[in-house]
């Protein structure tokens, strides 16, 4: 059920369809902030900076949506965890709004469990989701590693990777095939 505070904004940030509260918003403003202070950090080439740029903004688009538009659009990925729908969901959005780029897309998808098939735009929107500084679990460690990304891309989501493993295993959460996959890409 979409909660209290959801609201459905229209603006330059968020898609029209995007269903999203405003702490899920302040989120995705973080999310894609650091997104795009690590593209100008790391130099990158406009293509790749608005791709950084445009799965960050996108990312959560659906993440407040209720359930029942989630598992509709998530399709067959709704086998997955629900709390896992609105990626998948919000990339098939963008696939009917027209969006083609396929980083952009398997980022989106993909942001919350992890897929070892991702380049730097995945591995970047992965980063950014964990590290924002809205997050206020192990904050000295968070930002250490957040100031580190620019010039230990590799190195910082190697260990982005690692807590988020030992993390889900300390608390018995399961392990999903695309998570351990990453893992074994990057280890």
């Amino acid at each position: 059920m979409t909660s209290p505070d959801t609201v459905i904004e229209p603006d330059t940030l968020l898609p029209a369809w995007a269903v999203v509260g405003p702490r899920r918003r302040a989120h995705i403003e973080r999310v894609t902030a650091l997104l795009d202070a690590w593209a100008v950090a790391m130099g990158l080439a406009p293509d790749e900076a608005r791709a950084w740029h445009d799965a960050g903004r996108w990312h959560d688009a659906l993440r407040d949506a209720d359930d029942d538009v989630l598992r509709t659009w998530a399709g067959p990925l709704a086998s997955l965890p629900s709390n896992a729908w609105h990626g998948p969901a919000a990339a098939a959005r963008l696939v009917a709004e027209g969006e083609r780029r396929e980083d952009v897309l398997a980022a989106i998808c993909w942001h919350t469990l992890g897929d070892a098939s991702w380049g730097r735009t995945g591995r970047a929107l992965y980063l950014a989701d964990f590290l924002e500084p809205g997050r206020s679990f192990a904050a000295e460690e968070r930002a250490a590693l957040r100031d580190a990304v620019p010039n230990d891309f590799e190195g910082s989501f190697r260990q982005v990777v690692r807590w988020r493993l030992a993390w889900a295993i300390r608390d018995g959460k399961p392990l999903f095939p695309q998570t351990v996959a990453l893992w074994n890409a990057v280890r």
